[in-house]
């Protein structure tokens, strides 16, 4: 126990010490996070009393990480609201469908290509198609875009695409680990994992008066014990019928976002955010082993050149289809871009299926290099989207038809 709880304060000054040093840098804290966490680990040197290879923690630190993605997702939620999400369903279908197509299509495409089996081509395919919902979450509140208009389209195409791997996690297992799958199996997984989503969505909608009077508590001890209840229960229950725990924590969140005690729990939830967070990007950083990236570099390279290509079309089509501006929908692409912990649990049903080795690290250097690149490009989205717009010319064809139509109005009059 002793051991346990050092070096579970030595993890945490380690990340303190990340923070301050992206602090000082002006830099985002998530990349340091990572590569904080990939720096220590198994692999670490080991300085006798002070073990950086985190032996007896690392399933306590990997717990606290989980935690951290419940309230990065619960909080966004809180800032957003059931109303709003749902005014923009068919869009967010849309826009879900279109994501999934390009991103899915070019990485089933590039393991084609790079001359993979099937089995290992659908492992690219899902490892590259799947965002991460925790550093998303993480970089709309930090640079305070919650309230944008493309971040319904956001938090859409992350609730479309969980349905999606809900389906797709349930036919790769069946195909990788035992070579056969049910399609009803499949098929009730994700009519289940829909009609959660459908159901929590209505309870947001039509029971904040109930919920008004449920969370009505004066004492703020009782309080945070009934809120963090729910919280977890609604995460819990979600990942018992194959809906990511992230998800039920973002739908938790939608659903009190419809309620008058909204600005309270979001203060109360901040520090645990935070903290919670911050240990889940150190956490994700430990599974990754820097010494075994060497084969994958060039093959995960190419994966990222071809994933930023797929997601910034996809967000520009998205976002094009429900009217958004370019710059918006420039920054839809940009915010989705980094990939995290689905498609770390992709990778890891190719290990569990005991397919081609190279297709761990190629996984692990994608996503580092993504879940670093990607919280970069959102934050610097005007400069990117000024630098493509020299070579694509979007604003001067959102004039051309802005003229077009004043020019047709005009006529009709």
């Amino acid at each position: 126990m002793n051991e346990l709880i050092f070096e579970v304060g030595l993890a945490i000054a380690l990340i303190a010490i990340a923070g301050l040093i992206s602090q000082k840098l002006r830099f985002s804290v998530i990349p340091f996070y990572i590569i904080v966490g990939m720096a220590v680990g198994p692999h670490a040197l080991d300085f006798g009393f002070f073990d950086l290879k985190f032996i007896h923690s690392t399933p306590f630190i990997e717990f606290m990480g989980r935690i951290g993605i419940i309230f990065l997702l619960f909080y966004l939620g809180l800032e957003f609201s059931v109303g709003r999400l749902m005014k923009s369903g068919r869009s967010i279908v849309i826009g879900g469908t279109i994501y999934i197509m390009i991103n899915f299509t070019m990485g089933f495409l590039f393991g084609w290509l790079s001359g993979f089996p099937l089995a290992e081509t659908l492992i690219i395919a899902g490892v590259t198609t799947s965002s991460s919902t925790a550093i998303v979450a993480k970089v709309l509140v930090d640079l305070k875009r919650t309230a944008n208009r493309e971040t319904e389209m956001i938090l859409g195409i992350i609730m479309f695409e969980d349905v999606f791997l809900a389906v797709y996690i349930s036919i790769l297992s069946g195909l990788v680990l035992s070579g056969s799958t049910s399609f009803g199996g499949i098929a009730l997984s994700a009519l289940t994992a829909f009609a959660f989503m459908i159901i929590m969505l209505i309870i947001g909608r039509k029971a904040a008066p109930l919920l008004n009077k449920l969370f009505n508590i004066r004492s703020t001890e009782l309080f945070i014990l009934v809120v963090f209840g729910f919280l977890f229960l609604v995460a819990g229950f979600s990942e018992t019928i194959h809906v990511a725990e992230a998800i039920g924590a973002l739908l938790a969140g939608l659903v009190l976002a419809e309620t008058s005690h909204m600005k309270r729990i979001e203060q109360l939830i901040l520090p645990f955010r935070d903290f919670f967070g911050a240990i889940f990007f150190f956490s994700f950083g430990l599974t990754i082993n820097p010494l075994e990236l060497g084969g994958a570099v060039w093959l995960s390279l190419i994966a990222v050149v071809i994933t930023l290509i797929g997601n910034f079309t996809a967000g520009m089509l998205a976002g094009k289809v429900v009217g958004l501006t370019p710059k918006a929908s420039s920054n839809i692409g940009l915010t989705i871009m980094a990939r995290g912990e689905f498609s770390i649990i992709i990778a890891n049903i190719a290990k569990a299926g005991a397919l081609m080795a190279i297709i761990q690290p190629f996984s692990a250097l994608y996503v580092l290099i993504l879940a670093i690149l990607g919280p970069l490009l959102t934050k610097e989205s005007k400069y990117v989207y000024m630098m493509l717009d020299k070579v694509f010319k979007f604003e001067q064809r959102k004039r051309v038809k802005e003229q077009k139509l004043i020019v047709q109005e005009n006529s009709e009059v």
